[in-house]
Parts: structure tokens; C-alpha cells; sequence
């Protein structure tokens, strides 16, 4: 499956890059892992969009946005993670796609953020019109605002065809214990939580329980918001970080997360191409093994 979605992001790139761009990028292996529900693969890297795609009618700002989404794309990303919560995210990544044409590689991933089950089924609707999508690849249920209601209808909507996978979301330390019961009873393909080289209160407990009951995992939060590669950029990068082919801050961070045996993908969002392009180069190449993450969390804390 790594290299079909090489492929898909290569032919891709053909149409929406020039070759000089293309020529840039010489790794022909991106790093996937499992769905463990259907052992479907996905890019180890996705694409968050909060803040970032907030970007209104601004003409140029979509434009912009576009061409993030094409270089996303063309590196061979996939996972695009969104919410009604942000603003006028989805249907700026309607708009782009509808520029883009080609919806092959794109793995849609939104939530339903409101409460009631009658609500909810409308705002889902909603995103549906406002992606241009018929089938998401992933409905997930954010910060598990009513979560009971909403569980009910995202069976039925899978059981139809008009969804995927299922997930729920939390980005709040305070809500793990309820997550984690709620892992162990519960039918969610997919869950979303923080985790990074800092935040790391999901390995004990979040982490492990996923794993255990076959929950995909989802990352957001790579970066802390941006503080971490903030915080970083005033240190030169070990010597380490050659072994695992890293050349920035960023992508240090990346593999820290992407190499934890649980996790699925991470999504850091970006309102740069070339951080976006950074970011997908953290997907090739050699990963962090259990001794190295030890050492990198390590080193970190000492800076």
C-alpha cells in the first residue's frame, strides 16, 4: 500500500507541480501504517486545518491555501482533519478542492461538534456540502460533546455507506479518564488526542488501551501549537537527528510521534508550503527506535 500511495502522490504532483518541484523530492518510500479495523493504510503524516484555513472570502488567503493543499497532495499526504468548530475551515477545503479536481488521494476526516441527535445530523449534512463529499472517509465526535446521541447516528450513517470509519475526539488532559472507559466500551474505529514529545500523558493509559482494543489513532498537537518548534529553534539540532534523516525541528518532532507503535497518523497544520513540505519529509526515511525516543525526550528536556 506504501507504494500505491507513492504513486497516487506522484502522479498527482504531475498535474499540480512543476518538475522542478517534482525533481526536489528524490524518497520514493513515504511511511503508512495500519487502519487496524480494515488493515486499510494511510500516510503516517495528515494535515490539520485548525486556524490555519480559517481564512474567510479571502480570495488570495484560499488561493494560498490551495496550493498547501497541492503540495500536501503531491508529497503524498492524504488525511485532511477539519471540524465545524474552526470557523470557516470546511468550506474553505470545499473550495480548494473544487480547484484541485482530483480527489483521489484525499482520506476526509471531519466532526460533528454540537448537541442532540437532531442537531447533529444537520451539521453533518452540512459538512457534507460544504466538502463536496458524499462519503467521508471519517466522522469523528469532537471533544465528546454529547457523544451518546451522536454515537447512534454515525452507526447508522456507516451501516449505510454514507461514512467510513468512526471516531471521537479530545484535546483536553481533563477528559482522559472518560475517553479511556469510553475506548474499552465502545465501537469507535478512530480516536483523536494530543500527544508529543512534551505532552506525553497519553502513553500511559491512551496509548496502550487504543492499542489494545484496535482503535486507530489520531495525533494533533504535534508541535504544542507551535511553542515547541518555537522553543526549539533557538538550538542547533543534535547529532542524532541525522540518523533518522531529520534536517529541522519539525520534523524531529514528527518522527518522535509518528513512531510511536500505536499511532496512526499525526495532522499538524501549517499556513506555509514550505512547512508543509516539511512536514511530509518527516514521513520518509529512518524512524526513531525505543532507545532513541528515550533519548530524544531526554536531550529536549534539557534545552
Amino acid at each position: 500500500m506504501a507504494s500505491a500511495s507513492a504513486l497516487a502522490g506522484q502522479m498527482l504532483a504531475s498535474r499540480i507541480l512543476p518538475s522542478s518541484v517534482m525533481a526536489a523530492d528524490p524518497a520514493p518510500t513515504l511511511l503508512t501504517h495500519a487502519i487496524p479495523a480494515t488493515g486499510e493504510q494511510i500516510p503516517a503524516v495528515g494535515m490539520g486545518t485548525w486556524i490555519t484555513f480559517n481564512v474567510g472570502n479571502d480570495e488570495k488567503l484560499r488561493e494560498q491555501r490551495t496550493e498547501i493543499l497541492k503540495t500536501f497532495f503531491a508529497a503524498g499526504g492524504a488525511m485532511v482533519d477539519s471540524s465545524p468548530m474552526y470557523g470557516s475551515s470546511e468550506e474553505v477545503i470545499g473550495y480548494c478542492m473544487d480547484r484541485i479536481g482530483d480527489r483521489k488521494p484525499l482520506f476526509s476526516a471531519t466532526k460533528v461538534w454540537t448537541v442532540s441527535k437532531w442537531l447533529g445530523v444537520r451539521q453533518m449534512r452540512e459538512s457534507e456540502s460544504l466538502w463536496g463529499e458524499q462519503q467521508f472517509d471519517l466522522m469523528q465526535i469532537h471533544n465528546l460533546l454529547d457523544w451518546e446521541a451522536h454515537l447512534e447516528t454515525l452507526k447508522d450513517w456507516k451501516a449505510e455507506g454514507r461514512l467510513r470509519y468512526t471516531g471521537i475526539t479530545t484535546s483536553h488532559g481533563r477528559r482522559h479518564d472518560e475517553l479511556a472507559d469510553i475506548l474499552v466500551k465502545q465501537p469507535f474505529d478512530f480516536v483523536q488526542l494530543t500527544y508529543n514529545i512534551q505532552d506525553r500523558e497519553a502513553e500511559n493509559r491512551l496509548l496502550p488501551l487504543a492499542a489494545d482494543n484496535g482503535r486507530a489513532v489520531i495525533i494533533n498537537r504535534p508541535f504544542r501549537r507551535g511553542e515547541l518548534t518555537a522553543k526549539l529553534a533557538k538550538h542547533p539540532l543534535p547529532g542524532w537527528a541525522s540518523e533518522i534523516d531529520c534536517t529541522t525541528w519539525a520534523q524531529v518532532l514528527l518522527k518522535f510521534v509518528i513512531s510511536h507503535p500505536a499511532v496512526t497518523c499525526a495532522i499538524p497544520a501549517t499556513s506555509r508550503i514550505d512547512h508543509m513540505a516539511e512536514n511530509m519529509a518527516a514521513c520518509r526515511g529512518a524512524m526513531p527506535d525505543a532507545a532513541l525516543r528515550k533519548r530524544m525526550i531526554a536531550d529536549i528536556e534539557t534545552l
